[in-house]
């Protein structure tokens, strides 16, 4: 995958608005040849962009594209870091990697992972500016045991901004992922670090799909959804300080209350809730229906004996019995 040189990016920006740009035109923008328009346009498109060209009129991104902008989004989150680096390995690992520099609620956001991954470690798929890719930093003084049911928090202060931007609809599976009718729309891994008796230092990802360019979609290996599906997105930099408010209101209430007074509000947004589901432990697998989510995190699987069994985080997956 190629990088994005500065001369690729003041390439990138005056494609952004979807809009046809000749070649001649970007050469004389930039100072290069036609052929070296060719040349970097070729590389914008190995980062996953979706841009055609047409004999005459020039090149097009098939979609718009909203850049993230640092400035604003400096300004509107301080007195928070927020670091915008366009392409980068994993915005969860640079975080992991920054711990001792980061203070609370830094964030670092990117438009394209080379190497994102997701829980399980998994590939994350993330093309160039079709979602929203960022890893937010907090530090729980009491411990990682209080960190207990942290991505059941995080799902439903995602779902809760999203609402509150006109994006309803939204549904949580337990422990870690947005849905969308029935479809995967984002996926959140937290990562942890510390040592007994200290802090916990929690690094929190997100991959939020808005709008995937139709060139990658055939990539992504089990049923997705887009959050253009719901509406135009017509501010991106917004959401972002959107999402990054409400996370930060949400763990400063985690703090306080834990899971539990999250429970309620997880449970009615919980896609599964009173649904027939399989839970994959390795090989085995367990048949029951889904009671939602105890006062710990635990996911409430209820057997044909009646019987409820609790199920914690790990190895442990959650699929609708109608599929694999």
């Amino acid at each position: 995958m190629s990088e994005l040189t500065p001369l690729r990016e003041a390439l990138l920006k005056r494609l952004a608005d979807g809009q046809f740009h000749s070649g001649e035109q970007l050469g004389d923008a930039l100072q290069i040849s036609r052929a070296a328009v060719s040349k970097h346009v070729q590389a914008l498109k190995s980062l996953g962009l979706d841009i055609y060209s047409v004999s005459g009129k020039g090149y097009r991104l098939a979609v718009p594209l909203q850049l993230l902008d640092a400035e604003r989004l400096s300004r509107a989150l301080a007195p928070v870091r927020v670091e915008v680096i366009p392409v980068i390995g994993s915005t969860n690992q640079h975080w992991l990697e920054s711990i001792p520099r980061l203070s609370q609620g830094d964030v670092c956001l990117a438009e394209c992972q080379t190497s994102g991954r997701g829980r399980r470690g998994r590939t994350w798929i993330s093309p160039f500016g079709g979602q929203l890719i960022m890893s937010l930093y907090w530090r729980l003084e009491q411990g990682m045991a209080a960190a207990m049911g942290l991505s059941l928090v995080v799902g439903v202060a995602v779902v809760e901004a999203l609402e509150s931007a006109g994006f309803g609809g939204i549904e949580l599976k337990w422990p870690n992922d947005l849905y969308l009718n029935g479809r995967k729309l984002a996926g959140i891994l937290v990562e942890m670090s510390g040592t007994a008796g200290g802090p916990c230092h929690l690094v929190i990802g997100m991959g939020l799909n808005l709008v995937l360019p139709a060139t990658e979609q055939e990539r992504i290996t089990q049923p997705w959804a887009e959050l253009a599906e719901l509406g135009e997105i017509t501010d991106r930099n917004g959401l972002v300080i959107a999402l990054v408010q409400g996370l930060q209101r949400a763990l400063t209430r985690f703090e306080q209350e834990g899971i539990a007074g999250f429970r309620e509000c997880w449970n009615r947004l919980d896609h599964f809730n009173g649904k027939p589901v399989r839970v994959l432990m390795g090989e085995q697998q367990v048949h029951g229906t889904a009671r939602g989510i105890d006062d710990q995190g635990a996911l409430l699987l209820e057997l044909e004996s009646g019987e409820i069994k609790r199920y914690l985080g790990g190895e442990i997956s959650l699929r609708g019995n109608d599929r694999d």
